[in-house]
Order: C-alpha cells, then structure tokens, then sequence
C-alpha cells in the first residue's frame, strides 16, 4: 500500500535584514557582512487533512523581543484557505518563542512534541541565561497546560503523526528539536526547522551559534539529508533562498509551494 502523497507550503510572516554572519555562523571567515533571516510556518495538506508545522510568534512576543513581524501566522493561513481554530495536529519542531509562540491560536489542536524537548525546557539548564534566552517562559507554560489537557503527544526519538508524515529528533540547537519527513510527489522531503537554519550550515558544515550540543548538531546535518530522497527537498528553517528557489502560489506574496521541488538551482545543492 503505498504512503499519502502530500503538498507543502511555507509561510513566511518575519524576516530581519539587520544581522551579519556572525549571528548565522560560528568560525565564519567573513563576520561582518550583512545576513538575513526569514521566519517560516509550514503546512501539510492530502486534500481531506492539514497539518500544521509550528506556531511562529505574535505581536506581543514581536514586541518584547523588538522583532517585529509581517503578519500573524496563524491568520496567514488564510490565504491558502484555512482557520487557525479548525486544525486539529501541529507539530512543534522545539520549544523556542519563534516557532512554539503561537499555540494559543490552535485552540483545538493536538500538539506533536519530542519528549527531550518537554524535558529540557522544564528542567535545570533553564537556570541558566544563555540557555533560556530562546524560550519565553509563557509558552512553555501553555504547552505544559496542553500536557494536562490531553492535547500532547509525545515522541521519543523517530516517530509517526500522519500516513507520510513522520518525526525524527535531531537535537543540537535545542535538545528535543526535531525534523519532520514528508511523503510529496517528488519524493522524500525534509523540514529541517533548525536542524539548518541555512544551507550553508549542513551543506558546509558551518554551525549555529546557539548550540545545546555541538555533536548532535554535526550529526544532525548529515541526518537531515539522509531523510530526504535529494539534498534539495532538505528545507532549511531560516534560509531567504528558499523563496527564491521555490515556486511562489497564489497571490499574497508570502506563500511558496515546497512538494514540487525547487523551480530554480539553489546554490551548492
């Protein structure tokens, strides 16, 4: 019996034009030049069921944080014809303010979630302040609510959410962070989320700056590509490229099609 064939979308609602390399990548040999960063939500569609990728964050966490955002993601999912209020599974790659900053507008969500993710967010390393500067306390918060009401579902390292669509922990960035396998029509494809924030990163080998650790980090470049049929169904979670090299659809300008491949060569791949 063959898997579910699935479409992807990604949806951009934040991008922030004012870093360098030096936020993007540790021992870089050009630090000073500028490198940006686009913020993503992404949803898997069969024609009967949706799936949505992350929450992004809102603009309140925009506000506290000073990066602002395009849109709401939740309410960007209307322009591919979807409510918020109507998805019944999310899958949460890991725990930080710019991916699990949302979960509030998925009322009636069941969420995915790593169980090292739950852990590490709740446990010790969050004393320390380097290590929760990518958290916001609140949102944890929720999730643990979530837990209590039934509306989590637990991972330990690979695991299956839907026919063609599966979970892998990765790690590395953050300790539970995990990468979801799609089943499309062009064969395996890889959200990465930030198991690669960019192509360089696990085409090059170049880490992220923050790291839980580094080992999984460097493991988790090479699993990432191994999920994928091609280097390039591998999507990073952060890279301005994947909207130059993807199918742009529809008409709001911030939704691009990932199941059909890249439209263009992305560079290196």
């Amino acid at each position: 019996m063959s898997e579910t064939i699935w479409k992807v979308h990604a949806l951009k609602y934040a991008e922030r034009n004012a870093r360098t390399r030096a936020d993007s990548f540790l021992f870089d040999d050009d630090h000073a030049s500028q490198h940006d960063m686009d913020y993503f939500i992404w949803v898997l569609s069969d024609g009967k069921r949706n799936i949505v990728v992350d929450t992004g964050y809102d603009s309140d966490e925009a506000s506290k944080r000073d990066r602002p955002i395009l849109r709401n993601p939740a309410k960007a999912l209307e322009a591919i014809g979807l409510d918020a209020t109507q998805i019944d599974t999310v899958i949460i790659t890991h725990l930080h303010y710019d991916h699990a900053g949302g979960l509030a507008q998925f009322p009636n969500a069941v969420f995915h979630l790593q169980e090292k993710e739950m852990a590490y967010a709740t446990g010790p390393c969050m004393c320390s302040g380097t290590l929760k500067m990518p958290f916001t306390a609140d949102h944890v918060c929720q999730m643990v609510q979530r837990v209590y009401s039934g509306r989590v579902v637990f991972h330990n390292e690979d695991g299956a959410v839907a026919d063609g669509v599966t979970v892998h922990r990765i790690g590395g960035h953050s300790r539970g962070l995990q990468a979801v396998r799609v089943k499309t029509e062009s064969g395996y494809l890889c959200l990465a989320s930030d198991a690669a924030h960019y192509y360089e990163n696990f085409i090059k080998g170049k880490p992220f700056p923050i790291v839980v650790d580094m080992e999984d980090m460097f493991t988790g470049f090479s699993k990432i590509q191994k999920l994928a049929s091609h280097k390039s169904l591998v999507i990073p979670g952060h890279d301005p490229l994947v909207t130059k090299s993807f199918g742009s659809e529809g008409t709001s300008g911030f939704v691009w099609r990932l199941d059909k491949g890249p439209s263009k060569k992305i560079e290196g791949v």
